[in-house]
């Protein structure tokens, strides 16, 4: 018997990889599971019915692009994030700090960064805007979304020991401005256990594992349905950091649900889940697709974190596929694998026609849906 009540319901786990249920106000969905991004509120190039088709259980959308177009306010006029996208189940928000962080990183006239929030100009139109703790979860409550992800500090991994010790810092001043303004909106708004959206904390700290586990300690002491992976999961030779990550997702309680935030590569998500974390997003398969990277699996190969290479990715645009009249992927059922040909899809693409994009898209987020697949089993 499944518990109504939101959160997470560890069943099963085996060394280090855990099965469980996420119960969301919009339904369960059984660990591990992968998110594609819906950034602006759309998986670019497909629609809801052929994210069904496809078997996606969940959407990722970005507050810092929401509430910069259409605007919050408009979705909330629509009914909520659900009813504008046409899809009914369950929806993350990001709090849009890594992108604001990024760009004033990027560009400091831009904007800048204060005890405060984030103060910054639109890229669209140049208007001004201050993201707080507190208006990024009110915009995430007026998105409407299922499970909202705190403003934190993100830094690059690299950065100088006092940059990240200061990141840790204000992570955890701004996460309890965050659960502050949670239960007062839970308030506000009279919700439930049953209708609350879940709230998920996020630990930064770089390469100082010290720092990651002062930053865990102290968001466990604040209270939150789930913690999240700050930062990136690989150093800047691209070294996968499988010691960090097996430690800090020793840091977060058994009993919650650890997200790996942007993860990521089909092995980074093995890697990942063989050592504790629960769920993943990223915009790769997509993003990769439209460039006309396909994923394919090997035959026969196993997948753990001592068997990695269960994969290849082709590019469609090579010379090779011209006349290849096979499938891309004789294993895959997905619409490109079933209907067409690899010369077809590389014409779909030579001639720049968006059913190219369209038809890879779907493939390699069929793809990751099958790893799912095979890691519950």
């Amino acid at each position: 018997m499944i518990a109504c009540m939101i959160g997470w319901n560890m069943e099963e786990v085996e060394n280090k990889k855990r099965r469980g249920i996420l119960v969301t106000r919009k339904g369960s969905l059984c660990t591990p599971f992968f998110m594609p991004d819906a950034t602006r509120a759309t998986v670019r190039g497909l629609s809801s019915e052929h994210l069904e088709k496809i078997g996606i259980e969940a959407l990722v959308v970005n507050t810092y692009h929401l509430m910069l177009q259409p605007g919050e306010s408009l979705i909330k006029e629509a009914g909520d994030i659900h009813s504008f996208m046409h899809w009914d189940k369950p929806v993350l928000s990001d709090s849009g700090g890594y992108q604001v962080f990024s760009l004033i990183h990027k560009n400091p006239d831009l904007g800048r960064i204060t005890e405060e929030g984030a103060l910054f100009r639109s890229v669209l139109d140049g208007s001004k805007y201050l993201l707080t703790p507190e208006r990024a979860i009110q915009i995430e409550f007026d998105l409407g979304t299922d499970m909202i992800v705190c403003l934190d500090d993100p830094r690059p991994n690299e950065a100088s020991k006092q940059d990240i010790i200061e990141a840790v810092d204000r992570t955890i001043r701004w996460a309890r401005r965050c659960r502050d303004e949670y239960d007062r909106q839970v308030m506000l708004r009279h919700l439930t256990d049953e209708t609350r959206p879940m709230l998920f904390g996020v630990v930064q700290g770089g390469m100082l594992l010290s720092e990651r586990k002062r930053c865990a300690d102290e968001l466990i002491k604040i209270g939150f349905d789930g913690y999240g992976l700050g930062g990136r999961h690989v150093d800047t030779e691209g070294k996968f950091l499988g010691d960090l990550m097996a430690s800090l997702a020793s840091f977060i309680p058994e009993d919650k649900v650890r997200f790996a935030l942007g993860v990521g590569k089909p092995e980074d998500i093995v890697r990942l889940y063989s050592v504790g974390w629960d769920m993943f997003d990223c915009v790769i398969p997509t993003r990769e697709g439209r460039h006309g990277r396909l994923f394919v699996w090997k035959e026969g190969e196993q997948i753990d974190e001592e068997h990695l290479d269960f994969y290849e990715a082709i590019n469609i645009n090579n010379e090779q596929f011209t006349k290849d009249f096979t499938s891309v992927d004789p294993s895959c059922d997905c619409t490109l694998c079933t209907q067409y040909t690899r010369a077809y899809v590389k014409h779909l693409f030579r001639v720049g026609e968006s059913l190219g994009f369209q038809l890879a898209s779907e493939h390699n987020l069929r793809f990751y849906m099958k790893l799912i697949e095979k890691l519950r089993s």
